[in-house]
């Protein structure tokens, strides 16, 4: 059941092919996939699967964006969150001026506290909450952080630039997440912090992984690992180093790369065997669960989807893991039940998505990718799957 007449990945790439002068023939050659896959996927007959995307974006010269047609103004103007946006632009473009002073700053630990509370609205992904507080948050400990410098306020701005970043992520707005991140560096500079720079490092190595430069997503990731090494051996310095492995792990997958992935898999297992679940650790959420579920995340890249869905089957979600992790690992698996065929339990998959996480899942590029794929499987689509894909916008 294609999608014949709308706008969709499909008719992006195709659009965005003939601008840069390729024939169908011609781009299939320059990509890790077949001209048949192209010709489905730009007619409507298959969806566009994420690796496909960041590969034709990067022999096209675009933006992944400019294919997946994000951010999804439409919706985002319906939950009244495309207004909350620009203000979010404004304090990260004021970084530099300093204190205001027409601000008077709270004390230093209500100020931790509330940096702490958007990191927290982020992982239960009430993005709107995050996202309205934010600016205010962002301008209070910057004032905060140039009138009285310490090392706790500084880490605590970073804390809101990296929320900035997962907000503008979540919202399909990755031009705003790129600017988060230089001011999170600049911040984490600030806070003699090099587990903070770390963490940055590992963000921007995924949003090269997004754009399909995985060679560069891995110098990240060493660069991370060099900034690791700068702090005394510790359970934090621990996580962090896993985390990075794992971001790993998905880069290779997409570089198609299995031994490399299993290589990183395996490093971070042994990070986790140490550390346990680090849920309190910078908002990683590392830990054993978190090698599962990237396990899943990085066999559903190598499209091994029978491998990815036996390590889901080992799955056991903790009650204090983040919504929004639980989330995203719910689309991965809907994805490699859609890929094996599996339908009925790919859409409960979706669902579940919806129930854990509904704003996150509804600007979920994988998810609206998996929906569209299951009702092109269906003859008939159920009423379920219709509304669900009524609700993304498809």
């Amino acid at each position: 059941m294609p999608f014949s007449g709308d706008e969709h990945t499909g008719t992006r790439i195709a659009s965005q092919r003939k601008r840069a002068g390729f024939t169908q023939r011609g781009l299939a050659a320059k990509i890790p996939f077949s001209y048949s896959l192209l010709i489905q996927v730009e007619t409507g007959h298959k969806p566009a699967s994420p690796d496909l995307v960041a590969a034709i974006a990067k022999v096209l010269c675009v933006d992944v964006t400019a294919l997946t047609g994000q951010p999804y103004v439409s919706e985002l103007q319906q939950d009244r969150l495309a207004e909350l946006i620009r203000p979010i632009r404004e304090a990260l473009d004021l970084y530099d001026l300093g204190a205001d002073p027409s601000i008077s700053p709270r004390a230093t630990a209500q100020l931790v506290a509330d940096a702490e509370t958007l990191c927290h609205q982020v992982r239960a992904t009430k993005l709107h909450d995050a996202a309205r507080g934010l600016p205010g948050v962002i301008a209070e400990i910057t004032t905060a952080a140039h009138r009285a410098p310490s090392s706790e306020l500084w880490a605590a701005l970073a804390s809101t630039y990296r929320t900035a970043h997962d907000v503008s992520v979540k919202l399909g707005y990755f031009d705003l997440s790129t600017v988060a991140l230089d001011r999170m560096d600049w911040a984490a500079h600030r806070a003699s912090d090099p587990l903070l720079g770390a963490v940055r490092q590992y963000m921007r190595a995924l949003v090269y992984f997004r754009e399909g430069e995985y060679t560069i997503g891995q110098r990240l990731i060493g660069s991370g690992h060099g900034l690791t090494e700068q702090t005394p051996d510790s359970r934090e310095r621990s996580a962090v180093a896993g985390q990075l492995h794992l971001g790993a792990s998905v880069i290779a997958a997409r570089a198609e790369d299995a031994d490399l992935v299993h290589a990183h898999l395996d490093r971070a297992r042994s990070y986790a065997e140490q550390v346990g679940e680090a849920v309190d650790v910078h908002w990683l959420s590392f830990g054993p669960t978190n090698v599962t579920a990237h396990a899943v995340s990085a066999n559903v890249e190598l499209r091994d989807y029978g491998e990815a869905l036996r390590h889901a089957a080992d799955m056991r979600i903790p009650a204090d893991w983040a919504v929004s992790r639980a989330s995203h690992f719910y689309v991965d698996i809907a994805r490699a039940q859609m890929e094996a065929g599996r339908s009925e339990t790919a859409l409960k998959s979706l669902l579940t998505a919806r129930q854990l996480a509904p704003q996150q899942t509804r600007y979920h590029p994988g998810a609206r990718e998996a929906i569209r794929g299951l009702v092109q499987q269906r003859r008939r689509t159920p009423d379920t799957l219709d509304h669900l894909a009524a609700w993304v916008g498809l």
